[in-house]
């Protein structure tokens, strides 16, 4: 399975919290078949601690998905990685580039940065407990740092454990002074230094993340050697013109399949979801990106958006919002 992974990992959608969860990620690889998946953060004391095992929860069609974990203590760490390779994850991730408040607290995330040794010794006992790769993302350094020091130690001591697959968000993290989201867009981006990390570190396999807004920005990072890419924001709100081209482009796989294709066959999904006690916006919310640019995509996100969260809404009010959209512009 690793060389399917490593394969998928050419182009990887990101974890985001509140965003990518298991309905997004069913929705996400009926559109590609290829890109590997990555579940928002799940924090190991809520594995460990809390008992809160659902969080673990997927689909089989969503192979290969990545579990990504918050934490910052080793042995912690340890046993929810064994929790995530027990449900089936392909990957195990630690999350070393996440600034918000909560983590901050929690001293992990982009606090990490701070701390390498904490992180080659939480990388070193999730190794240790599972057999399923474990690997790093991680941001350029955070407030003060010189990323063009701390970011080459930062990997030079994750390789010499033997991580070695890195995502680099190519941004720094501010934890004070800056929310989550402006973390997201202010700090500026520093794509050659991670294309430096590339010539540095020949052995590792790195991904960039950050910024990156459509396919052609993202084959031009594999065309000059990134090993991946990972897309965020823009694959979620624009999922079609994201994943729905990333076999073809990425990988050579064409898939005969439309937009107005993948909305229906969310129907049984969604059935099934209602039938279980589910709500049908705790699906459709993840859809309303789908047909982006099209005509009748705003009347979509209007039908969705508004009857979704109506008692006893149903699979029916996808096919209705559907008859709004016009026809695609042809290639």
């Amino acid at each position: 399975m690793r060389a399917e992974v490593v394969s998928a990992a050419r182009l990887s959608v990101a974890p985001m919290m509140d965003w990518t969860d298991r309905h997004c990620r069913y929705f996400h690889r009926l559109i590609s078949g290829r890109a590997l998946l990555y579940t928002e953060m799940v924090t190991a004391p809520a594995l460990v601690r809390g008992g809160a095992l659902h969080l673990l929860d997927f689909d089989p069609s969503e192979h290969p998905v990545a579990l990504q974990l918050g934490g910052s203590d080793p042995r912690e760490l340890a046993q929810a990685a064994k929790l995530g390779q027990a449900a089936g994850y392909d990957e195990i991730n630690l999350n070393c580039g996440c600034p918000s408040d909560r983590v901050q607290s929690g001293t992990f995330g982009a606090v990490l940065m701070k701390h390498p040794q904490t992180v080659v010794d939480c990388v070193s006992a999730m190794q240790d407990a599972v057999d399923v790769e474990v690997t790093v993302k991680c941001r350029i350094g955070v407030d003060d740092q010189n990323p063009e020091e701390v970011l080459p130690e930062f990997l030079a001591r994750l390789g010499a454990v033997g991580c070695s697959r890195i995502i680099i968000h190519a941004r720094k993290a501010w934890l004070q002074g800056l929310s989550p989201k402006e973390n997201r867009d202010i700090p500026p981006l520093d794509y050659d230094l991670v294309q430096r990390m590339r010539g540095l570190f020949p052995h590792l396999h790195l991904s960039v993340n950050g910024g990156i807004t459509d396919l052609d920005q993202a084959a031009a990072f594999l065309k000059q050697g990134l090993d991946g890419v990972m897309v965020g924001r823009a694959a979620y709100h624009q999922p079609w013109d994201i994943l729905g081209e990333a076999d073809a482009r990425i990988w050579g796989d064409a898939r005969d399949q439309t937009a107005e294709g993948v909305a229906r066959a969310m129907l049984p999904y969604i059935e099934a979801h209602l039938a279980a006690g589910g709500k049908l916006h705790q699906v459709t919310r993840h859809m309303l990106g789908l047909f982006s640019g099209r005509p009748g995509a705003r009347r979509w996100r209007q039908v969705l958006s508004t009857g979704a969260t109506r008692e006893g809404a149903g699979p029916e009010l996808v096919e209705e919002a559907l008859s709004h959209i016009g026809p695609a512009k042809a290639a």
